[in-house]
This record gives structure tokens, C-alpha cells and sequence, in this order.
């Protein structure tokens, strides 16, 4: 598949975030009973404020600051269901405290929601791929207070499963990370496990192009950094195709070890199993 093809599915929509009503249905009660509770593991090394990857602008209250929420949240008083205050915040903090791209970028994400509705999945509707055992949010969040997706690429096999169902797991468990950010925390890490890599078998470009879609404009500045663990030389025709789609936000990626996760983004108690 050609990058001009693969690129379509990433300039598609534009954003993200999660509004307080939404995210009260992604807490649902049975959805716990599939992934489990994201607990802070004990002896968080690093505080939040210094995790690295992508910042987030601060909320620092200035008048301009306030001005800015004042106006966007005017423009959305008419709506049935207005943003609350927290995301449009959220969204000034992303687009710089510019109010027109903030109102179109949060309009977008707010209309992908409508439409996609990922904030009714069930644990039905996503219980057959998630059993794969290919992704899933692990229990504890790592030395800087994310709570981390872990995608085992292995498991992934192209087609699979219906391309529909694969972008429903994937906005679970990225409703599920964020509704389980501890007290002060912003963001998420995704951890992509890249052992055992078959290029043939695991490169899903139309996968990765709504992930990146996702990550960058429905969740904006949610995810803070994206790991590739241990990658194999297999793996890099697939990457130079991505990181066009990602443009400035590939400086997010980092290629590590397993050495090297487990010594700087975890503790040995809160290291996920798979890379124990």
C-alpha cells in the first residue's frame, strides 16, 4: 500500500479528549470486570510533571488564559451537551490558547465521538480481539505516573478481525488508560512490544494510520510517548512508512530495549510481566 493511500486515513478527522459525561460511560462498572483497576505502583521514582515526550501547555490562570475559556465555552452554550469546563480547557492547553483552532479541533473530536461512539462499547463488543491477549492497560503506571497500553505486535495478524473492530479495541483501551490516570496525571504511554516481528504478518498500515489519527487528534496530548521495544531490523520498512504520517510527533517515538524499559520506566514491582 502506497504512503498517499496509508495517509487518507490520518487527515480524515482532526481531535480528542474526553468530556465528563463521556467518560463517566467509559468507567462503567462492567468494563473493570475485563481490564483491571490501574493501580500507582508503589515508589513512583519521578514525579509527573517531569515525564518525557510531548508537554501539554500549563494552566497558569492568566486573564488571557481565562478570557480564552470564557469565549470558547460561550460558543458551545448552545450545545445540548456542552464540553465541560476541564476538556475545553484541555483543549486551549493543546492548540496553544488559540480559540478558533481550539473550538474546530474539539468540534471534530466531539463529532467522531457522536459517530464512532467508543464511549458505548461494551466489553462484549471487544471481548473476542481483546482475549487475543494482543493489547491490553497494564495494572500499574510507570515511574512518571502513566498508565502504559501494552501492544504485544505478534499477536496483531492483519485481517484478522474486521478493520472496524480493531480502531473499537483500540479506543477502548485508550478511554480505559485515561479514565485511570492517578490524582495529577495528564497522560498515557504506549509500550509496543516488538519481539518476534513479521513484517508480513504484523504490518497493519491501516491500523497504524487511525492510531495515529487517534493519538494525535482524537486524545490530543494524551499520550505523551509511544516505546518500541526491541525492534528487529524486520520491523523498519514498516517504520519508514509511519513516521511520514506522524510528521513533528515521530520525535515522540523512542526505540528501546527491554533492559532499558525496565530500568527507567518501571520498578520491579510495577514492570509488566512481559518484560520481566
Amino acid at each position: 500500500m502506497g504512503l498517499r493511500k496509508i495517509s487518507q486515513y490520518s487527515v480524515l478527522h482532526s481531535p480528542c479528549s474526553i468530556c465528563a459525561a463521556q467518560r463517566l460511560q467509559v468507567v462503567q462498572a462492567s468494563r473493570r470486570q475485563l481490564i483491571r483497576t490501574c493501580a500507582v505502583g508503589p515508589q513512583l521514582a519521578t514525579s509527573i510533571s517531569s515525564a518525557p515526550g510531548l508537554k501539554s501547555e500549563p494552566w497558569t490562570d492568566s486573564p488571557g488564559q481565562q478570557n480564552a475559556l470564557v469565549e470558547l465555552k460561550q460558543r458551545f452554550h448552545n450545545e445540548a451537551a456542552p464540553p465541560d469546563e476541564a476538556t475545553l480547557k484541555w483543549y486551549l492547553r493543546d492548540r496553544y490558547f488559540d480559540v478558533d483552532e481550539a473550538e474546530q479541533k474539539l468540534r471534530t473530536m466531539l463529532s467522531w465521538r457522536k459517530t464512532f461512539q467508543p464511549q458505548s462499547t461494551t466489553p462484549q463488543m471487544v471481548a473476542a480481539e481483546l482475549a487475543s491477549g494482543k493489547a491490553y492497560v497494564h495494572k500499574y503506571t510507570d515511574r512518571y505516573g502513566r498508565p502504559p497500553i501494552v501492544v504485544r505486535t505478534r499477536l496483531h495478524v492483519t485481517g484478522q478481525y474486521p478493520l472496524s473492530d480493531s480502531k473499537r479495541l483500540a479506543a477502548y483501551l485508550i478511554d480505559t488508560a485515561i479514565s485511570q490516570m492517578p490524582p495529577g496525571g495528564e497522560q498515557i504511554v504506549g509500550i509496543f512490544d516488538l519481539r518476534e516481528f513479521q513484517f508480513a504478518q504484523n504490518a497493519d498500515f491501516q491500523l497504524a494510520a487511525f492510531l495515529v489519527e487517534a493519538f494525535f487528534e482524537y486524545y490530543p496530548r494524551r499520550v505523551s510517548q509511544v516505546l518500541f521495544v526491541d525492534a528487529p531490523w524486520v520491523f523498519f520498512p514498516a517504520w519508514e512508512i509511519i513516521k511520514p504520517l506522524m510528521r513533528k510527533y515521530a520525535t515522540l517515538v523512542r526505540f528501546c530495549s527491554v533492559a532499558e524499559l525496565r530500568s527507567e520506566f518501571f520498578t520491579g514491582e510495577t514492570l509488566p510481566s512481559d518484560f520481566r
